[in-house]
């Protein structure tokens, strides 16, 4: 929701066998007997520390003579009457900068069950976030997930109305902050995706991209203007596609076990009305571990694939609140990227868990592109609430960093994938 970054210093040389190794663990797991050694050593310990393991997941169990103190009955008292208020109440947001001036906003999250005698059917989500600036910015969002009958239909969808700045260092992965520009843009977009389930825990549909950026403004000097990019004159996105995901989680918004895989292709053509024709292509995979305990071991690899004439804001786009936190959105663009991450998530007592991450990614005009040299690093970590214990979902406070100042501050909700 709030973000905030520094200066980002040129590359050093990284690994791209990082990426490739979180790739490849990601979609074929870890070695199968880890988990085997790991579940005869939580079978042990259930016998001597009194827990036990289910669903998946292992949980402390109280012993039988044990009793809640006081302080603690009066603890998760308070927790359960905020979960209710949460239910209803925003959350209010606040920041400042120099550029924005003064932002006040609010947020909302709900995660539901539109079935209510529906046991198998999983929990949707609806997200809005509305922010307002002193200094006539402004961001207002939705964004849904809905789980029809007996997970057989699922619709992703997304609105969105900005009149915010871009903050872009060029074209490219060797950028430098000096080169930094500011480009004033509004637009408004409505995305959406219908996934069907064709065989167990597979699905398969296609969505559209209706999209119109206006009043693109930048200095005379920019080199948008010197090197003619394309996107400089705004202009509607109009694109169909298709799409493709594979899901095993337990939980969507809090995963402890499974994997996600999602496919899209987009395809923009001057017969429907795009302004500029090109093609976007995205690939996103993600493992999840529970090796003991409520602790979490979660990868996710991605890449995103751009060609033709693509304005230069539909290009591939680094960073963000989700991947490669700590890197503004966008800061770091061209027809391709690869991304990837790992993340331990740990509970530390009661409502409160802490999490921590290191990732890795790059930018190039194509995947020949990708050297060894020039993938940037991102690593942080940051607290949890649990504002949602029925369905398992926090609110997250994330504090992301890279080499040389590189840093960014994000409050959201759920994990960041």
């Amino acid at each position: 929701m709030h973000s905030r970054q520094m200066g980002y210093p040129q590359p050093g040389r990284s690994a791209l066998s990082f990426f490739i190794v979180i790739l490849f663990a990601t979609i074929f797991g870890l070695p199968s007997h880890i988990s085997a050694q790991t579940d005869l050593l939580l079978a042990s310990a259930g016998n001597k520390f009194n827990f036990n393991q289910s669903a998946g997941r292992s949980s402390w169990l109280i012993p039988p003579d044990s009793t809640k103190t006081d302080s603690l009955s009066e603890f998760d008292s308070f927790n359960k009457k905020m979960e209710n208020l949460f239910i209803y109440i925003p959350v209010p947001l606040y920041s400042y900068s120099t550029e924005a001036g003064h932002t006040f906003g609010l947020a909302k999250f709900n995660v539901i069950n539109l079935y209510k005698k529906d046991t198998i059917t999983k929990p949707s989500k609806i997200s809005e976030v509305f922010t307002m600036s002193t200094e006539g910015r402004i961001n207002a969002s939705i964004s849904t997930e809905l789980v029809f009958r007996n997970n057989k239909y699922i619709l992703l969808s997304y609105f969105n109305y900005k009149k915010t700045p871009e903050y872009i260092f060029g074209i490219g992965n060797d950028v430098k902050i000096e080169d930094v520009e500011e480009i004033e843009t509004d637009r408004i977009k409505f995305y959406t995706v219908g996934l069907y389930e064709v065989g167990k825990d597979f699905y398969a549909g296609a969505g559209i991209d209706l999209a119109s950026y206006f009043s693109v403004q930048t200095d005379s000097n920019s080199f948008l203007v010197t090197e003619n990019v394309s996107g400089l004159e705004g202009g509607p996105d109009i694109g169909i596609g298709l799409a493709g995901a594979w899901d095993t989680r337990d939980n969507r918004y809090n995963a402890y076990h499974g994997h996600y895989i999602l496919t899209t292709c987009f395809f923009y053509p001057e017969f429907f009305g795009s302004k500029y024709q090109f093609t976007a292509f995205n690939f996103d995979a993600r493992k999840f571990f529970n090796p003991w305990l409520n602790h979490v071991i979660a990868l996710q690899a991605t890449t995103t694939f751009t060609n033709r004439d693509v304005p230069f804001y539909d290009l591939a786009l680094m960073g963000g609140e989700d991947k490669m936190r700590g890197y503004y959105k966008g800061a770091l663009r061209d027809k391709v990227l690869v991304d990837a991450q790992v993340e331990y998530r740990m509970p530390v007592w009661n409502i409160f868990g802490v999490t921590g991450w290191i990732g890795t990614g790059r930018v190039a005009p194509n995947y020949d592109g990708l050297s060894l040299d020039g993938f940037w690093l991102s690593y942080g970590g940051g607290l949890r609430i649990k504002v949602d214990s029925k369905h398992n979902t926090n609110l997250r406070f994330d504090f992301g960093f890279g080499p040389g100042g590189i840093n960014g501050f994000y409050i959201n909700f759920a994990e960041a994938f």
